[in-house]
């Protein structure tokens, strides 16, 4: 059932900035991977060289599979969402990962001191709309409250919903 005080937007709005954010992802992120990864493994020696070796793996065919799996997982946030007026913790949860992620993206730019994959939408796109909707909720009556505890866990399976989208993308274009 949904709340009438709440917009759709608020809930769907999520998959549409996820959308537009992971555009810019699949029109950058293994080109600019191969391009980069000598230079950062040279620049950030403490980085172990397993990580280094699955970045330089991943292609477009398995880059393009994993956003697709991320979409059925951030839809299934949205249409959660919808569906309880904003109250699913389901959804909740994957807006604050996608928030956290947009801010993950800002750090990763700044550590690198340039552009990478996902940070010219985070602070456009997915940053302005988690804070948008969070408001939103907050004004219907339906937001969580915030607690570290729970940054920590959206960002954590922000981080582990892409890892297993990597998973079973390797797994179907192998």
């Amino acid at each position: 059932m949904t709340d009438d005080r709440l917009n759709p937007l608020v809930t769907y709005g999520l998959l549409a900035a996820w959308a537009l954010h992971d555009a810019e992802e699949l029109a950058t992120g293994p080109r600019w991977l191969r391009e980069n990864v000598p230079v950062l493994r040279e620049r950030f020696p403490q980085v172990p060289e397993r990580v280094w070796r699955v970045m330089e793996a991943v292609d477009q065919r398995e880059f393009t599979a994993a956003v697709g799996v991320m979409a059925a997982v951030v839809g299934s946030a949205a249409v959660a969402g919808h569906r309880s007026g904003g109250r699913s913790g389901f959804y909740q949860g994957a807006l604050d990962g996608f928030g956290l992620h947009g801010l993950v993206h800002l750090a990763q730019a700044a550590a690198v001191r340039g552009y990478t994959p996902g940070s010219v939408t985070s602070p456009l796109i997915v940053v302005p709309f988690t804070l948008w909707a969070r408001g939103r909720l907050r004004r219907a009556g339906v937001l969580r409250p915030a607690r570290a505890r729970d940054a920590a866990l959206g960002l954590a399976l922000a981080a582990g919903a892409t890892a297993v989208s990597h998973l079973i993308a390797r797994r179907v274009t192998a």
